[in-house]
């Protein structure tokens, strides 16, 4: 008889079991990397020795990255075994992390980056795994579980590299996630099964240069255009440049056979209005990333900062990314008794409720750890439905592509947000000791902002069509 466990509501025989610990496992280290170097952004340019525009770059790079990466990988798990993608994904981030520990050079250092960001395919890859090889009934949890690392392993990982790189070389950050990385590869190869579900058909690989070269202009403006002004040459370029090319990669993608994304299925209601929906959470989610952290360690001079550390701001916000990770359960059992689509409503308007809270409630560490907290629940309540709503609607044979897609919108989401909220916190400013910083209204107008797309992700979502999921994923 098989011994059987129990993980974050998943119910599994001893092998399910490991599959679904090394996965989420792997979800965890991937998120890592996107806050890796955060505790480090102010003090890069001294270490770089460059200005502080160029030294953002090491921030940037791993955004675009994994924006480009995540739907090609997630075609090429398809087309040529998931876990196989996973094992390349994940010596992608290991090969970045030792480039980027064994130098200070500003170039290596964003070629470093760039290749850990690669690493955010494992994500969506992973799911597509779970609904390959787990039983019908223990799916929903399982995607619960590992829709919840994307938040958890960014949200733990900021106070455990603003500790390491306090009290330690700040190249032992990279050390640490190439053996992290290391470690889940050997996990991969020794536990985790490749899928027999492949799709027959070639790669497109000019349909994936299409697609690169349209999101990197698309997403550069979006990052960069703070920096370089909104109304500038290189931003409006870009933008335009983005324009057509997105145009032109979509209409080759609908003459093709075998295209690198299928633009009709993802036109069908349920896929768009999801995805759609996840650029608006993704937003929400990372607003408070931005902004919390500000003002937690804004000076207590001001009248409404509270002063504190990198570290301690860091612990402060810790708890939201445990929440999302101890609601995966209860994020599974809202799918099977409601259905992905009122989750996912569920979750956006959690969030939108989390940012109203803030936006009364931020004159202690109690009453912010209170907001981050519902915020986190919103989030990991929302980001277990959306795979949910896109595998009930995609034929199995493009789970991953499907998926890597969805993340790229939530990619999208984050982006937008982080331009949006730089742009706004520098602007409302007042001067304490000579230095700006982000005003009392700046700080409530960003709140309101988030909440904002948090309700249109709610009603985007409410615009999904009111059907179950398919049978492949009962349990849901």
């Amino acid at each position: 008889m098989l011994t059987k466990y129990t993980l974050g509501g998943v119910v599994v025989s001893g092998s399910g079991r490991a599959v679904v610990v090394v996965l989420a496992s792997c979800g965890l280290v991937a998120s890592f990397m996107q806050t890796l170097v955060v505790p480090l952004i102010p003090v890069f340019p001294r270490l770089l020795n460059v200005p502080a525009a160029d030294a953002s770059w090491v921030v940037t790079v791993t955004l675009l990255a994994a924006s480009v990466v995540t739907p090609v990988s997630g075609r090429l798990g398809d087309l040529y075994g998931k876990r196989r993608m996973i094992l390349v994904s994940l010596g992608l981030l290991v090969a970045g992390s030792v480039v980027s520990a064994t130098t200070s050079a500003l170039a290596f250092q964003i070629l470093g980056r760039g290749l850990q960001g690669c690493a955010m395919g494992v994500i969506p890859l992973g799911i597509s795994i779970m609904r390959d090889e787990l039983p019908p009934e223990r799916v929903g949890g399982a995607i619960s579980l590992m829709s919840a690392t994307l938040g958890v392993g960014g949200a733990i990982g900021l106070p455990v590299a603003a500790v390491v790189a306090e009290n330690a070389d700040w190249h032992v950050l990279f050390w640490t996630a190439a053996g992290l990385g290391l470690a889940c590869a050997l996990l991969i190869l020794t536990v985790v099964p490749e899928s027999p579900l492949r799709t027959p058909a070639p790669f497109d690989f000019f349909g994936a240069f299409g697609l690169a070269a349209g999101l990197l202009c698309l997403l550069l403006p979006v990052v960069k255009g703070g920096t370089w002004g909104w109304t500038s040459v290189p931003t409006l370029g870009l933008a335009a440049t983005a324009v057509v090319v997105l145009l032109a990669w979509g209409a080759y993608q609908l003459r093709r056979r075998d295209p690198l994304v299928d633009l009709r299925v993802s036109a069908r209601r349920p896929v768009l209005f999801t995805n759609l929906a996840s650029i608006m959470v993704g937003f929400a989610l990372y607003s408070m990333a931005l902004s919390f952290p500000q003002l937690l360690q804004a000076p207590a001079s001001t009248g409404y900062g509270l002063g504190q550390t990198m570290v301690e701001s860091g612990l402060t916000l810790a708890p939201n990314g445990l929440v999302m990770m101890l609601l995966s359960p209860v994020s599974a059992r809202l799918i099977t008794r409601f259905g992905p689509r009122p989750t996912l409503i569920s979750g956006a308007l959690v969030i939108a409720a989390g940012y109203s809270f803030a936006i009364v409630l931020m004159d202690n560490a109690f009453e912010l750890i209170t907001a981050s907290v519902i915020i986190g629940a919103g989030v990991g309540i929302a980001y277990a439905a959306m795979p949910a709503l896109i595998m009930g609607s995609v034929p199995v044979t493009e789970t991953a592509s499907a998926n890597g897609l969805n993340s790229l919108m939530r990619s999208v989401g984050t982006a937008v947000s982080s331009a949006v909220m730089a742009a706004m916190l520098a602007q409302l400013t007042i001067t304490v000791g000579g230095l700006p910083v982000p005003s009392l209204f700046g700080f409530r107008a960003t709140f309101a902002v988030a909440a904002f797309a948090a309700l249109a992700g709610a009603l985007l979502a409410a615009l999904v069509p009111k059907k179950r999921t398919a049978p492949a994923l009962a349990g849901v």
